[in-house]
């Protein structure tokens, strides 16, 4: 059949199958996936495929689920198909990480897929998307905003993720479906005016084929050609990246700022998004976040901050740029080593602390701060802010409440709880990265000083 023809020109385009590979197929009932079903069922002799089917129930529509696991169950035992089910909890996650169901379930769909993959052996993932989604999605993401990448729309590969229907259009896929009398269900969701999917779908493509009958392949074109754009300009980025960053987990990104404020605005943009997309705790950043993210790396002061949705911070330094969604820690209480190295995580950074002659030099109260050795009450500790704390601060010369001193400094609301302050038997003697107490500056008849110098942690 023609459909068929045109499946093995797009998967021979693209380079998603050689020969000999087992494919997990991402099986939902609807047509789009019977469709994808029967035709690698077709085409397994021709590459040799090895074929596999997945169903994920996602927990929002327990009255249809069973019935579409049934109807899977039983096309997948007509072809001969291994099949599984997996459950997730879309909107538990989706509460969790302050996305929508829509976007939890993505995350979650790709991640079930991963994981059944690696326990079958098997070599692609092949998923239903076709030329409709493709237009649906480019024209949501023009409407919300996006950059080439996103514009891009949805690969035809990417790892070990094929879309055989990729350039098919879903008129193509059911006219197809009818004239083999396969059969399928239909889920309820897509039929909801309240997804925004649904609506482009129903209302904006209708009118834009108005004006273009041949939309779908035009905008397809338009993707390839961006696509290709993205992947050269990808390449760069590559590059710039191994220099950029310091050090990255799954909720957090340290980026240096030398290297940053120096790239043009257009590869600094390609570059946060890039590390943005590859740490999992920073997905909800959107567009128009990135941009703010510039303007805090081109324009922003050390110890400047902005707030992004779920929860990102991005804070400059006074050498790096730390991107985190990780919640701030209050500090719990522990004593300095003296001599030695102290691990303050929930602050994540190590204080430093030496016993050396006073040479009259005695720091900045932020990096570096020291203290009249024979005026301190050992052990000295270290905790978080408590109500009614005070100190003297340095150069004020009268006492200050350490709430209003924070309110001064600016310091954020969300970290205070996370600053550390060190403990001389009663007295707060330096709030740590900001300022030491009057009461015990060392004097120029001092012998002895304690050094403590603050490092960021790399734990």
């Amino acid at each position: 059949m023609e459909l068929v023809k045109k499946v093995i020109r797009t998967v021979e385009k693209y380079g998603m199958l050689y020969g000999g590979e087992r494919v997990l197929i991402a099986l939902s009932g609807g047509p789009d996936s019977v469709c994808l079903l029967d035709v690698l069922n077709a085409l397994k002799e021709r590459w040799r495929l090895s074929l596999s089917a997945l169903y994920i129930e996602h927990g929002l529509r327990p009255e249809e689920t069973p019935g579409e696991i049934e109807f899977c169950k039983n096309i997948t035992e007509r072809y001969g198909v291994e099949f599984n089910v997996v459950s997730i909890n879309v909107r538990d996650y989706a509460e969790k990480e302050g996305i929508t169901l829509q976007e939890a379930g993505r995350i979650l769909r790709y991640l079930c897929l991963e994981q059944e993959a690696l326990r079958t052996d098997a070599d692609r993932i092949a998923t239903g998307h076709h030329a409709d989604d493709q237009a649906e999605t480019i024209i949501m993401r023009l409407i919300r905003g996006a950059g080439r990448r996103g514009l891009s729309g949805i690969p035809p590969v990417r790892g070990k993720v094929i879309r055989p229907l990729i350039e098919l259009s879903r008129d193509e896929i059911e006219e197809y479906i009818s004239s083999k009398g396969l059969d399928y269900v239909v889920d309820s969701s897509n039929l909801k005016d309240e997804y925004f999917r649904n609506r482009i779908r129903r209302e904006v493509i209708p009118i834009l084929k108005r004006f273009n009958p041949n939309l779908l392949n035009t905008l397809s074109r338009t993707a390839h050609i961006l696509r290709e754009e993205d992947d050269f300009i990808n390449a760069f980025v590559h590059k710039a990246l191994m220099r950029l960053i310091s050090r990255k987990t799954s909720d957090t990104v340290e980026l240096f700022l030398s290297p940053l404020e120096a790239l043009d605005r257009v590869i600094l943009r390609r570059a946060l998004l890039r590390v943005i997309d590859e740490t999992r705790g920073l997905r909800s950043i959107k567009m128009e976040n990135i941009e703010y993210i510039i303007d805090l790396i081109k324009k922003g002061s050390s110890g400047d901050r902005i707030y992004l949705p779920g929860g990102i911070r991005a804070i400059r330094g006074y050498s790096t740029l730390v991107i985190t969604s990780k919640k701030p820690q209050r500090i719990e209480e522990c004593e300095l080593k003296v001599p030695g190295e102290t691990l303050i995580k929930e602050a994540g950074v190590v204080l430093i602390a030496t016993i050396e002659e006073n040479v009259g030099s005695y720091g900045d109260g932020k990096e570096v701060a020291c203290f009249d050795i024979d005026s301190l009450r050992f052990p000295l500790k270290i905790r978080a802010r408590k109500e009614g704390d005070f100190f003297y601060p340095f150069g004020l010369g009268k006492r200050k409440k350490l709430q209003d001193f924070f309110v001064d400094e600016k310091v954020p609301r969300d970290i205070r709880d996370s600053v550390p302050l060190l403990i001389s038997g009663e007295d707060i003697i330096w709030v740590v990265g900001y300022r030491t107490d009057e009461r015990y500056r060392v004097g120029p008849s001092a012998d002895r000083v304690l050094k403590i110098t603050v490092r960021l942690s790399r734990f």
